[in-house]
């Protein structure tokens, strides 16, 4: 055979062996695209939706951490329906900017009011809580939704407190029991506590070890104070037994918001940023849940439970444990310094 012949055959064989891994690629590539779309769908069409049509005129509602994400949607909905808005927020400008995007919203009836409040400091949660007592004479919800993403680095607040811990639980704990009077009075009048799904990765749960010194990792850090949503919400709920005040926590699902910003560049920030491409919500289908504990009649004087999409779910075995929530409750006391005039239960 000529030697032209030969080069010929051998540059269409491999010709066609790149065509072969191309065609192969793209079909992998198209697959993939199916699936990640095929879940998305999935995961978007099952998420569950408040369909309360309740109106909160006339009702005061407090939401921390509400000028992003999940609670500024919130915010948004109980507006519509209504209700007096009270954005408590770290930063007063951003607070009083988004304050103005949602009052202008052409479907906003309620009213809109901006108050500083840093869940990481106890005395700005007390300066807060001083100046809502001084000018509300009701308040018949109150969001917890405030939270951070553990820190690279463990860092402590002012008040010797973890600062995942301070924020999520510890500064939400002295708030709800600073209001506790008022919403007592204010009754029927719920407490909603934002919680996670995450809650069921936390380690082994140490009341001794609330400030995270053993083994900190961001992620520790994050599902331990998760847990704490829990154990507060139950004991919590056990306290105002009969007093018109309820207490539940939710799971939000797997919003992408504002939250996941903070976290460090490792290979399981990598992965959970993929995750949060594949499968989840906007913040407004991740509002629902919180949205419906604040204003559905279907919840009425339920108490101590736990919700997502919209329904009530299964927790960890752990969150359930009474010993454990009575021994965090009893440790948080001693923490945030709560003062005999600040007991309200």
């Amino acid at each position: 055979m000529p030697l032209k012949d030969i080069h010929l055959r051998s540059t269409d064989a491999l010709t066609l062996r790149v065509k072969t891994r191309t065609t192969m690629w793209l079909e992998i590539l198209v697959t993939l695209v199916v699936v990640v779309m095929s879940v998305r769908f999935w995961y978007m069409y099952t998420s569950g939706h408040c369909t309360s049509t309740t109106s909160m005129a006339g009702k005061t509602v407090i939401i921390t951490g509400s000028t992003a994400g999940i609670g500024k949607e919130t915010a948004r909905d109980l507006l519509r329906r209504s209700a007096r808005v009270i954005i408590a927020c770290r930063n007063l400008e951003k607070g009083c900017k988004v304050a103005g995007e949602l009052q202008s919203d052409g479907d906003a009836r309620g009213e809109v009011v901006v108050r500083r409040l840093d869940t990481s400091d106890l005395s700005s949660v007390r300066n807060f809580a001083k100046e809502v007592l001084e000018t509300e004479k009701a308040i018949h919800v109150l969001i917890n939704n405030a939270g951070i993403y553990g820190m690279g680095k463990r860092q402590v607040t002012a008040d010797g407190l973890e600062l995942t811990m301070a924020t999520n639980h510890f500064g939400h704990f002295l708030l709800t029991n600073l209001l506790l009077g008022r919403l007592k009075e204010s009754g029927p009048s719920r407490i909603i506590n934002v919680s996670s799904l995450g809650h069921i990765f936390a380690p082994k749960f140490d009341l001794n070890d609330l400030a995270i010194n053993n083994d900190y990792n961001p992620n520790n850090a994050y599902t331990t104070s998760k847990l704490c949503n829990l154990l507060f919400t139950r004991e919590l709920a056990d306290k105002m037994a009969g007093t018109g005040v309820t207490v539940n926590s939710l799971h939000p699902g797997i919003v992408r918001t504002e939250i996941f910003d903070s976290m460090n560049l490792s290979f399981g920030t990598f992965l959970t940023h993929i995750l949060l491409a594949v499968a989840s919500k906007d913040a407004v289908s991740g509002a629902q849940t919180s949205i419906h504990l604040a204003v559905s009649e279907e919840v009425e004087g339920m108490t101590g439970r736990y919700f997502g999409d919209c329904k009530e779910v299964s927790t960890s075995d752990v969150a359930l444990r009474k010993d454990l929530a009575t021994g965090l409750w009893e440790a948080s006391v001693k923490a945030v310094g709560l003062k005999k005039d600040e007991i309200h239960y």
